[in-house]
């Protein structure tokens, strides 16, 4: 097991991180709701540049899932592979920007006083707030790259869109740009309701962690974990039963009920297909054949991808390496083509 301190070295192996927060007052939602002021949580790594016009050129925003916090990227098993000098998202080279979504981290969530009086987010709210962010509160105009897992991956997808002038390159990590169907809406049902119809969730105003937020985690597990990975992991039934056992016990300490209900809930108004079209950088869509969440047998990204102008669709097999919808942080298996991705872009 690694130490704290061999973990902090490590952390420390690339710029040091410097953290904020943006606060915007009144900000409105979708819904038309407000909050007097929405804080938003961030890191920044590196320095930022920019051209004799004063165009930023080497500006990265990196985003993250559902639940995550922008701070999990800063890690040995994802920073030190991309952020490290020679690396694809060298830190003395590039200007990294890794916020914490609404409802995530330190930024404005439900647990932080509202509960379930908290505005009802969408994603929508989520990236019109990450925008602002960029542009407003760190001068940034131009974007080299968005890269995002799962969640920051649909995100990466709705920037694309909404800013098609401004990003050069995205590269969403397991997701799909089509409305949130099926088995993986039906998945997200299943968490809200497990959590809504516990009468010890007690409309957000409970005072000790709801039973009903075991069931949303257990669903969560089965949606985002690798069958082949998880054998390997534990290959006896006792085996098994503490892996799961360890797990639930750790997320059940982090895991705030009304936040992870209004984390999956805010999903419900993603639907980036109309407007693929509209999206000007080239992309890099990168899924790996044993999510559960974007299964590759529905043909989506092959569909999808054709609408996107300069669109590559990339699926990795199941392997040793892939661990289910958790591939998308795990850059040993897909850094190549990050790598690939900024080199052809730089073209545009």
């Amino acid at each position: 097991m690694i130490s704290p301190i061999a973990i902090l070295a490590l952390q420390l192996a690339y710029a040091t991180p410097v953290q904020g927060d943006f606060k915007i007052p009144n900000f409105r939602f979708a819904s038309g709701e407000t909050l007097p002021q929405l804080n938003l949580h961030y890191r920044t790594v590196g320095k930022l540049q920019r051209d004799a016009k004063g165009n930023a050129t080497n500006a990265v925003l990196i985003l993250h899932g559902t639940t995550g916090t922008g701070g999990a990227f800063l890690g040995s098993r994802f920073g030190n592979q991309l952020f490290d000098a020679g690396q694809a998202l060298d830190s003395e080279k590039y200007f990294l920007i890794l916020p914490d979504g609404i409802g995530h981290g330190q930024s404005s969530k439900p647990s932080d006083g509202l509960h379930a009086k908290f505005p009802a987010y969408t994603y929508g709210d989520m990236v019109e707030a990450q925008h602002r962010l960029v542009t407003e509160g760190l001068k940034v105009n131009h974007l080299r790259l968005v890269l995002g897992t799962s969640m920051g991956a649909m995100h990466a997808w709705m920037w694309g869109e909404r800013w098609p002038g401004m990003v050069d390159a995205l590269m969403p990590l397991a997701s799909a740009p089509v409305q949130i169907a099926g088995r993986n809406r039906m998945m997200r049902r299943l968490i809200s309701t497990s959590i809504r119809n516990d009468p010890e969730w007690n409309n957000g105003e409970y005072t000790k962690p709801p039973r009903g937020l075991d069931g949303a985690l257990e669903m969560l597990f089965i949606m985002t974990s690798s069958p082949l990975h998880e054998h390997q992991d534990a290959p006896t039934r006792d085996e098994a039963d503490q892996s799961m056992d360890s797990w639930m016990a750790r997320e059940r300490r982090v895991v705030d009920a009304n936040d992870m209900l209004y984390a999956f809930e805010s999903s419900r108004d993603y639907n980036p297909s109309p407007d693929l079209e509209k999206i000007q950088a080239h992309v890099y869509a990168v899924n790996s054949a044993d999510d559960e969440v974007n299964p590759p047998e529905l043909g989506i990204m092959e569909r999808e991808i054709k609408r996107v102008k300069h669109g590559r669709y990339i699926l990795i097999p199941t392997g040793p390496d892939t661990h289910g919808h958790g591939t998308h942080s795990r850059p040993e298996v897909w850094g190549k083509y990050l790598e690939e991705l900024l080199a052809v872009s730089q073209i545009r």
